[in-house]
């Protein structure tokens, strides 16, 4: 009986993701895309570019309407986003799946990316490309919390507005950000309609 349990545990197969992995994942790309299409409406209201989005790809409808979608958005992503670091620190995956990266290593992968030869063999495993894809992606969201608080109390946060070069630059840092963050977001997809087993991954954890 023993020896037919171990069988069975051996056959079942291992976890890549743990739940909260998956609940933070999901959590982070719902809180990301309500902030993206309001951002985008709230941009509309007083552009700095000779272009505006169209309404159909933003939301709330109005500034007013906007900026409570961002508003509610943005507290989603702060605390899931400190949840999600706290438990890769004190859990040490952080240290586990993005460190050592080098950048030689990560060019080689590069390489191989833009050849079509990366290997995806062990989705619990990290190459190059996505440790710095990934935290790129962390540092962003830091960089998008951290302008956004400038321009939401602007005289409350007068110091980190002054680091951040006054409250126009601040805006622009804030858009930019969360261009680069959209364009992620583009890629990712990309790279999940190629290798479709990671998706089934996220939502299964198996």
């Amino acid at each position: 009986m023993g020896a037919a349990m171990r069988t069975q545990q051996a056959a079942k197969p291992a976890i890549i993701h743990p739940f909260w992995l998956r609940a933070t994942h999901w959590i982070n790309a719902v809180a990301v895309v309500l902030m993206i299409a309001s951002g985008l409406r709230i941009y509309n209201a007083s552009p700095f570019f000779d272009f505006t989005i169209p309404a159909a790809l933003t939301l709330g409808g109005w500034l007013g309407g906007a900026l409570q979608w961002h508003f509610a958005a943005m507290w989603l992503l702060a605390v899931n986003g400190i949840a999600y670091l706290a438990i890769n620190l004190f859990s040490g995956r952080l240290r586990r799946q993005f460190f050592p990266l080098s950048p030689r290593q990560f060019l080689r992968d590069l390489g191989a990316a833009l050849k079509g030869k990366l290997a995806h063999a062990d989705p619990r495993h990290y190459n190059a490309v996505q440790r710095a894809a990934y935290l790129f992606v962390i540092l962003d969201i830091v960089l998008i919390v951290l302008s956004g608080l400038v321009l939401w109390k602007s005289v409350q946060f007068s110091m980190l507005r002054e680091l951040l070069g006054g409250y126009e630059a601040a805006r622009r840092i804030h858009f930019f950000a969360m261009s680069a963050l959209a364009g992620f977001i583009a890629l990712h997809l990309v790279m999940v309609a190629l290798v479709p087993r990671t998706l089934l991954a996220m939502l299964r954890g198996r």
